[in-house]
């Protein structure tokens, strides 16, 4: 096995300009991204690498001067962009739920690989972003003898992509957000694992969000729980880039230390944009040993268990309130592979001055709804009486409650001292339920 003190690690994979919008208090950022976030992380962690760049023209010598000043050793410019700017226009930096990613003119963008001679064939260590360019061209340009990993975001339809690297894939990664997990492996991971597997992989990460990750070794098919560190996240663009760069970057260490060490860097970089800031945190995480790591602990809920935990939707979500704000957390329980169960929407919704008997069948099945939930996610706008009620009695029976008031409404002792967490801020109180039910998982092991 190669190690990055032997060869430079090689990242492959597009360049592009990151634009987030912006939103309250929080300015527009523009940034190069795509595989400059991972080389952030290797220049962070003083690996050394060299990069592959798929670009537009316009890019290349600002690329090249950026990357030479965080540690690039060489900038090849190996495919050429057309038809589009490469600008990515990102519309939640948080991803509390889809981020809303628009690549501008996508439609009309196109590839061509260059001729770049014997220039990548140097290279024995090589991490792959892939996209919208031909591997099969790119594969072409390495050498014969060279260990290459993927990180599967996009561009990707199946496994079948990787069979011309069989036999010399050293990591495959994926993501709980990328479309083939979506297509493959939201419901079992079993069938990623033995495609990866097939392809003689040494190992498989599966970048799990705020609920952790797995580290799957294929070779004694052991399983290394990674934590995931929750904060409020800054910018969660780029973060799971550095994840793999970092733990491709530290492998000489063993894939068990190198996966940590990768989880810490990208939570690191989850909590600024800065460059600088993002170096000098990152030098300072990364001087812990496994052990102290391990120590910190941290969130662990994997996908594929998240389901068995129901949770309950208190909260005023009647379809004659304007409540953007219920539609908006339903929609990020959702994305995260959560089960929200919605009494209102399951039980009905009663009309005023509805009969007694009718009330007590609507009071009892939320009631049993209630109880069967692991835990309550409440949104109580308006100051709503029925979800205050479902939340004291939620309260009383040591379930926990989340409780999200982006109208600030709320703010009593009662509510503030019953809850697991209090606030108006949807990223806070996704944190809190993740890490309220890591410790129902644990409890339940």
């Amino acid at each position: 096995m190669n190690t990055n003190e032997d060869y430079p690690l090689l990242l492959v994979g597009e360049i592009v300009v990151d634009f987030t919008t912006s939103r309250q208090d929080v300015p527009c950022k523009l940034r190069l991204g795509g595989v400059v976030h991972a080389a952030r992380g290797l220049w962070a962690c003083d690996l050394s690498y060299s990069v592959a760049a798929i670009c537009p023209s316009y890019m290349v010598e600002q690329a090249r001067a950026y990357l030479a000043a965080h540690g690039c050793i060489e900038l090849i410019w190996l495919g050429e962009v057309s038809g589009a700017p490469n600008v990515m226009v990102i519309g939640d930096p948080t991803e509390v739920s889809a981020q809303g990613y628009e690549d501008l003119l996508r439609s009309e963008k196109s590839v061509t690989i260059r001729d770049v001679g014997g220039s990548l064939s140097i290279y024995e260590d090589i991490l792959v972003f892939p996209g919208i360019y031909d591997l099969s061209a790119v594969h072409a340009c390495f050498s014969e003898t060279a260990s290459v990993s993927f990180d599967i975001a996009y561009g990707t339809d199946d496994f079948s992509v990787l069979d011309e690297f069989s036999g010399r894939l050293c990591a495959i990664i994926i993501s709980t957000s990328s479309p083939l997990f979506e297509r493959t492996g939201s419901t079992s991971v079993n069938a990623m694992l033995e495609s990866a597997k097939s392809l003689g992989a040494e190992v498989f990460l599966l970048k799990e969000n705020r609920g952790g990750s797995r580290l799957f070794d294929l070779r004694t098919n052991d399983v290394e729980n990674i934590p995931a560190t929750l904060s409020n996240t800054v910018n969660s663009v780029g973060v799971g880039d550095v994840y793999s760069a970092v733990m491709l970057g530290h492998r000489v260490r063993g894939w068990i230390e190198a996966g940590w060490r990768g989880a810490r860097a990208a939570t690191v970089y989850s909590l600024t944009t800065f460059p600088d800031d993002f170096r000098r945190d990152t030098k300072r995480e990364l001087t812990l040993s496994l052990d102290e790591m391990r120590n910190l602990g941290g969130t662990i809920l994997p996908w594929h268990e998240r389901q068995r935990f129901q949770i309950y939707l208190a909260a005023p979500d009647f379809s004659y309130l304007n409540t953007p704000e219920i539609e908006h957390a339903v929609e990020a329980l959702s994305y995260h592979n959560f089960t929200v169960r919605r009494p209102v929407v399951e039980n009905g919704e009663l009309p005023l001055g509805s009969s007694g008997p009718t009330l007590l069948k609507t009071y009892a099945a939320d009631i049993a709804l209630l109880d069967v939930c692991s835990i309550v996610f409440a949104i109580p706008l308006e100051r709503d009486p029925g979800t205050l009620i479902e939340m004291g009695m939620a309260m009383a029976s040591k379930k926990p409650v989340v409780t999200f008031d982006p109208r600030r409404q709320n703010d009593n002792t009662m509510v503030i001292g019953g809850s697991a967490i209090y606030s108006d801020n949807l990223d806070t109180c996704l944190n809190a339920l993740f890490v309220a039910l890591s410790d129902l998982l644990k409890e339940q092991q």
